[in-house]
């Protein structure tokens, strides 16, 4: 059981690079459409992000509730850490790219923790039922690949890098899934505080990170359209997976 919990969880992680396979066809990317780009990785985590935090309030209000706050402040101390550093860089990014690069992947790094405890614990209670959730996540992942390409492509970054970043964002779900289920007493009561984490630093990421720079070229009533269409489509994505 064991090996079946590494192994689908790792199908899980490895899903995430299916979403840079758009960019394959064209790399060439206007500031419009980067604007365009930003608002629907925003759309896209938002969703997500109010489905961690569902899902977790579905188990315990009040940590689910503490973990989104505690989310919201490590991102944000995080941002004014790295922001306040003007020497902070990654290779050739300007200061500004490269902690949005940093943040976007340490977010989606964060938010893979909480499902791979998730799917510890689904496989603890049955191997059907973590087979079904492990290859919901799977399906989910994808989009979360496509928010991590739409903002580092844009950036210069070459796709074989941007999909070992997609991939990497998303490896703590067969790292933490095994522990999870060797001693799912001790995950399960964490589970609505990560849930809760990494939904709270999805939002902050979105609206202080994304949204801001999908406005600086692109007028903000075809922003809004895109975020709240990519928002939609997100939402409904997850229910028909559920």
């Amino acid at each position: 059981m064991i090996f079946d919990v590494f192994i689908y969880s790792l199908i899980t992680a490895l899903a995430t690079g299916l979403g840079v396979i758009p960019f394959i066809f064209s790399r060439n990317v206007s500031p419009r459409w980067i604007a365009r780009g930003n608002a629907i990785a925003g759309g896209l985590m938002v969703a997500a992000s109010f489905s961690l935090i569902y899902e977790g309030i579905s188990r315990n209000v009040w940590l689910s509730a503490l973990g989104a706050l505690a989310g919201l402040f490590i991102i944000y101390l995080a941002h004014q850490k790295f922001e306040g550093n003007e020497d902070f860089s990654i290779s050739s990014l300007s200061h500004a790219n490269a902690i949005s690069a940093l943040l976007i992947v340490g977010v989606m790094t964060i938010h893979s923790f909480a499902e791979g405890i998730g799917m510890g614990v689904a496989f603890a209670g049955s191997a059907g039922f973590g087979e079904y959730i492990s290859t919901a996540i799977a399906v989910h992942n994808i989009p979360e690949g496509l928010a991590i390409a739409l903002i580092l492509i844009p950036m210069g970054i070459r796709l074989r890098k941007v999909t070992f970043w997609a991939i990497f964002s998303s490896l703590p779900q067969p790292l933490i899934a095994i522990p999870a289920f060797l001693f799912v007493n001790i995950f399960e009561p964490f589970l609505p505080f990560g849930l809760g984490l990494a939904g709270g630093a999805m939002i902050w990421m979105s609206t202080s990170e994304l949204l801001p720079k999908a406005f600086e070229h692109e007028e903000k009533e075809v922003v809004a359209i895109i975020f709240t269409i990519a928002l939609i489509a997100m939402l409904v994505f997850q229910v028909l997976i559920a």
